[in-house]
């Protein structure tokens, strides 16, 4: 979300300045929340600015460039190996702890898929007319 404009955050400290209405009132008023106008106001108190704010950073990423490139260098010299091997590769040879999860999203960002399977036979689809094949499923009771 955008920061709010400076000639918005102008009116709404000139209006809670000039004591038109109250805090909850402006809020409504100018479409914010009234906690932002007591934000607002401690920022000017504090710093003597009501300008936005730069953004504050971030989380720092558990995987840098430099283990990313090696992340690519463990998947090409083990092309077969699954995502949670890698995770274990990684952990052992860098000592980062790392999930599943941030070791695909590195693998995405590499640009690397995962490996599709050519060895089996493609599974034939059923043309519409005909009834599925579906066994169904019984409910057992739990006595």
């Amino acid at each position: 979300m955008a920061a709010y404009s400076l000639d918005l955050r102008e009116r709404i400290v000139n209006a809670v300045e000039q004591e038109a209405a109250s805090k909850r009132e402006i809020a409504e008023l100018f479409g914010v929340h009234e906690s932002f106008i007591y934000k607002l106001l401690h920022q000017k108190r504090q710093l003597g600015d009501i300008a936005p704010l730069p953004h504050g950073g971030g989380a720092t990423p558990i995987l840098t460039k430099d283990i990313l490139t090696k992340l690519a260098d463990l998947v090409a010299t083990s092309p077969d190996a699954t995502i949670e091997e890698l995770r274990i590769q990684i952990k052992k040879k860098f000592r980062v702890e790392a999930s599943v999860s941030t070791i695909c999203r590195g693998l995405q960002s590499l640009g690397l898929s995962r490996k599709k399977s050519l060895s089996s036979r493609p599974k034939p689809t059923r043309s519409k007319g005909l009834p599925s094949r579906r066994r169904k499923r019984r409910w057992r009771s739990k006595t």
